[in-house]
């Protein structure tokens, strides 16, 4: 989050924030009890309600692309053109799609945002994050904030993710196909109900994220069950090979609970995730074994 708080920090007094409705609790958690900022969460995938939450403050739109925990495919290019047309920042948390899928700068953004500890270092072993930029003027007030405020990994977090970094490309080939292949098989079966994973033909935002994505559709997908909360707390106490845990972007295969896990901020409004909703960190394992898991926690 220190990186998401370096990019919040560039904001003067009363400037206003949009950002994804459908977006990590952990932003919404930062602008709202560290920060008291002003904002508005809007599907960003519908340019017009973007359009109609603007405000003569607006100085920042604050975009995930797939989102987390829904899945949904922004148009980049799109929404930093609009920022810029309206003289303000498009800041595009990237970590579901890391550089190698998607490159937001290249589409226009004038921020790219990730978790380090995600895929970049790729073990699970790394707390940290970076804001990129192209913009100079952007850059030196960044490195302002850096260094007054003392968001600096330390040498080995840094060894770390330069360790990752290495196989990014191979392990993401083997995220995405895995990922592909589970999404298949989840969407055939009863159990469930709708599968959220933009490499699906059926998903709202294929076309686009085909487009934008090159080279595979990413590890992550949710699923919302059939048999809602009851359904989705049994599924992911039920697994073996996916373990009950928050994080993404590891080598290991991970299941989470949004509503009441990495979402549990946002409890009780109208944004809260789904109660029925399980999201899946798919890993580089065998993939056979994954949906043998998948399919015998389905079953209980």
């Amino acid at each position: 989050m220190a990186a998401v708080d370096t990019v919040v920090r560039q904001l003067a007094a009363g400037d206003h924030i949009i950002l994804n409705a459908d977006g990590y609790g952990g932003t919404h958690r930062l602008l709202t009890q560290v920060h008291d900022a002003s904002f508005t969460l809007v599907d960003l995938v519908d340019l017009d309600a973007v359009a109609a939450a603007w405000t003569d403050r607006t100085r920042l739109v604050w975009a995930e692309s797939p989102t987390n925990p829904g899945l949904a495919v922004v148009d980049i290019a799109a929404l930093a053109a609009l920022a810029r047309e309206r003289g303000a920042w498009c800041a595009v948390d990237n970590t579901f799609a890391t550089p190698w899928l998607q490159r937001p700068l290249e589409l226009g953004a004038h921020l790219a945002v990730h978790s380090t500890s995600k895929y970049l270092s790729g073990h699970s072993d790394v707390i940290g994050g970076f804001v990129a930029t192209d913009d100079d003027a952007l850059a030196a007030a960044l490195r302002l904030v850096r260094n007054a405020a003392g968001a600096v990994p330390g040498p080995f977090d840094c060894f770390l993710v330069l360790r990752g970094v290495k196989t990014l490309a191979l392990r993401m080939e083997r995220h995405c196909a895995n990922a592909l292949a589970i999404a298949g098989f989840l969407a055939a079966h009863p159990a469930v109900q709708w599968v959220n994973y933009p490499g699906l033909g059926d998903h709202p935002g294929h076309a686009l994220a085909a487009r934008q994505m090159a080279g595979g559709f990413g590890g992550m997908l949710s699923i919302v069950m059939a048999g809602g909360a009851h359904a989705a707390a049994s599924l992911v106490i039920g697994t073996r090979l996916f373990t009950l845990a928050e994080s993404l972007g590891g080598v290991e295969s991970l299941i989470g609970y949004p509503a009441r896990m990495s979402h549990a901020s946002l409890a009780g409004t109208p944004h809260a995730a789904d109660p029925g909703l399980v999201r899946l960190s798919v890993g580089i394992e065998d993939v056979e074994d994954l949906l043998a898991d998948l399919e015998q926690a389905l079953a209980t």
